[in-house]
């Protein structure tokens, strides 16, 4: 009787097997032969009620059908995973004769470019790149610089104050030369370019921005005249419009420096004709300058009777402005779409 039930089961087995499984009715059958109540699993319960010289025989044959069916499934499972991983890979072919996937990347900001041309060509003028912190002292940021407490410059500024009076967010970069001049003890030469960022007060508009990047330079060391500012400037204005660029200083006044100008380029719209970039005149401002004032730098620690020099600052954001023919300053920091930074590759000059 027992091992008419072993038969039987083989027999079932020999028919499924014969026949076309799919990876679910292999599952199923697993479960149906194998698993806790499966027809193979119920024919060890089957054992005790077999005579004992009968017994051996019966858990081999037992045995022996598990070993079958084991060894049948896993031939038909790697079979249908194998069919299945092909049909995959057909399905999934690449065609490797179509065009590649154009990926979008970005480019470098236009801010950033302009900082790396400037630093790139004053550090081959022997000029170090220095950074200061963006939160300052009154002292550095205004006092050092000829700017005592009621002076009516600081009022253009329009200063964020943190801390009562005493600290602030710097409104320029001129409180990194102060402390540069500082450690040179009035005994070191100095040649410096500071950029970073700065805020005043300002309505943000299409020109204005209360945070902005400026870049200034500092150079003190003996028998420097305003002619070698001019000729630095030159280099600038020529690397950031064009060797086509005429330049020329119209006089100004900055506490900071004594005699002050401002610095202007010629149109590079109209060549100097008159046009409504440059309102007519054939010039665009770009930035201020001037002779060190010798009260700065008596309070920095250098003898104005030894020691002179020159700085120089520029609005970063109107250097791109005017480098990329931008007309509204909100570009530069409302836009992040990468495809915005590709159009200032194809606007250099």
């Amino acid at each position: 009787m027992h091992n008419e039930k072993i038969k039987e089961i083989e027999s079932e087995l020999k028919s499924i097997f014969e026949g076309s499984i799919d990876q679910k009715r292999l599952e199923e059958l697993k479960v149906e032969y194998m698993g806790k109540n499966g027809k193979i699993t119920v024919l060890n319960s089957l054992i005790k009620d077999v005579p004992n010289e009968e017994k051996k025989e019966f858990g081999m044959k037992v045995n022996e059908l598990k070993n079958t069916f084991n060894t049948k499934y896993e031939e038909i499972k790697e079979r249908l995973e194998e069919e299945l991983i092909n049909e995959k890979l057909e399905s999934e072919a690449i065609d490797v004769t179509l065009p590649g996937t154009n990926i979008l990347s970005g480019s470098a900001h236009p801010i950033e470019r302009i900082i790396e041309s400037l630093e790139n060509l004053l550090m081959s003028m022997g000029y170090d790149v220095v950074e200061g912190p963006e939160v300052e002292k009154d002292l550095y940021n205004f006092e050092l610089l000829n700017l005592p407490k009621g002076h009516p410059a600081r009022d253009a500024q329009d200063t964020f104050y943190i801390k009562g009076d005493e600290y602030l967010l710097r409104s320029q970069t001129s409180p990194v030369q102060v402390r540069e001049m500082l450690k040179g003890e009035g005994k070191e030469p100095i040649r410096i370019i500071c950029p970073g960022k700065t805020y005043r007060r300002d309505e943000d508009d299409a020109t204005h921005s209360h945070e902005f990047t400026q870049m200034e330079g500092l150079l003190v060391d003996k028998n420097i005249t305003l002619g070698d500012l001019k000729g630095t400037f030159e280099e600038i204005a020529k690397m950031l419009f064009g060797k086509g660029r005429s330049t020329r200083f119209r006089p100004s006044y900055y506490p900071f420096t004594e005699p002050s100008v401002e610095m202007d380029i010629s149109c590079f719209n109209c060549n100097g004709k008159g046009c409504n970039i440059c309102k007519g005149t054939g010039w665009i401002t770009v930035g201020g300058a001037g002779m060190v004032n010798p009260i700065v730098l008596r309070n920095c620690g250098y003898d104005p009777d030894k020691w002179n020099g020159f700085a120089f600052g520029f609005g970063i954001e109107r250097l791109a402005m005017l480098k990329y023919g931008v007309e509204d300053i909100r570009v530069f920091y409302m836009n992040h779409d990468v495809r915005m930074l590709k159009e200032f590759d194809r606007r250099e000059y």
